[in-house]
């Protein structure tokens, strides 16, 4: 194994690695828990709508978090742990990407974002004033 690996192996088995890993994991259950309640609610339901706008802000870091810890699961040599986390990490993605039509707060928020950035990062012509 090599040392980077050995090193992030040996942060996850540390007090700051292990409660990064918990968190990561709590955050991993939550978004597959909000995406059970968006399953099991009615279309076009307020509770649908929650569960899927706290879903689709929650699913990113989720997968990053997952991702990270089927990295350190690889490099201790947990291979049951890693094909576990990697089954995990398939189906939250595909959760992710499979359903697309669902109405949530980020509807229609990637364009307007996109556009805010754009006017925030143009750069401004600054005419000098005339100093009297």
């Amino acid at each position: 194994m090599s040392s980077g690996l050995q090193a992030v192996a040996g942060f996850a088995g540390s007090l700051p690695g292990s409660i990064l890993i918990s968190l990561g994991q709590t955050l991993v259950l939550t978004c597959v828990c909000f995406d059970m309640v968006r399953v099991v609610s009615l279309p076009r339901s307020h509770r649908r709508y929650v569960a899927n706008t706290v879903f689709r802000t929650l699913v990113l870091p989720a997968i990053l978090s997952m991702a990270a810890n089927v990295l350190i699961d690889a490099a201790r040599g947990a291979w049951l742990e890693v094909a576990a986390g990697v089954f995990i990490l398939v189906v939250v993605i595909y959760r992710w990407r499979d359903t697309t039509d669902e109405d949530s707060w980020w509807t229609g928020r990637g364009k307007k974002l996109a556009i805010w950035f754009r006017s925030q990062t143009a750069s401004r012509s600054v005419t000098a004033t005339a100093a009297a």
